[in-house]
């Protein structure tokens, strides 16, 4: 088994990707880990469509500042709340983030370089008209998705105890 903290401490946001295509059984694992993330009541109130077509990302880039991160993707994640699946939506949020850090770990533990792009929700409405999703899901996040091509980063984060509260002994 690998070491899970080694991959979330080395998981980074990539946006260049090689021109290789994804295989089918990656996206599968990919989807499995965002399927198995916890949730309230266990509703499991998260949709997936992955669009691996180029006219399509290309019209979905077209709504994003950030744009040729989806059209030098191999492919891209859209994830959506089920609305109609939806009890709470605070934690049906945290839920959907949950599956989609599932399914970030997971596409690094195979290899695969992802990027979770939020500016694009300013077009929200757009993407989802462009995609014809029916009416109860709302889309939360893209993620681009292929194998990374050029250097890797490196990540920084602020110290543990910078993060905790009331001065805990846990720094």
């Amino acid at each position: 088994m690998k070491d899970i903290l080694n991959i979330i401490k080395t998981r980074r946001s990539v946006r260049h990707f090689s021109d290789k295509k994804l295989p089918a059984a990656g996206i599968v694992k990919i989807l499995e880990a965002g399927r198995w993330a916890p949730s309230g009541l266990n509703n499991q109130p998260w949709r997936f469509l992955v669009v691996e077509d180029k006219g399509l990302r290309d019209r979905i880039a077209a709504f994003t500042a950030y744009g040729s991160v989806i059209r030098r993707a191999a492919a891209i994640l859209i994830v959506c709340l089920d609305t109609a699946d939806s009890y709470n939506r605070d934690k049906d949020l945290m839920a959907v983030g949950a599956s989609i850090q599932n399914m970030l770990l997971e596409a690094k533990n195979l290899g695969i370089g992802t990027c979770w792009l939020g500016e694009i929700l300013n077009k929200k409405r757009e993407v989802a008209d462009t995609l014809e999703l029916n009416k109860d899901l709302d889309l939360l996040a893209v993620v681009a998705m292929g194998y990374p091509a050029g250097k890797k980063q490196k990540g920084c984060r602020k110290a543990l105890k910078e993060l905790l509260i009331n001065g805990s002994k846990y720094s």
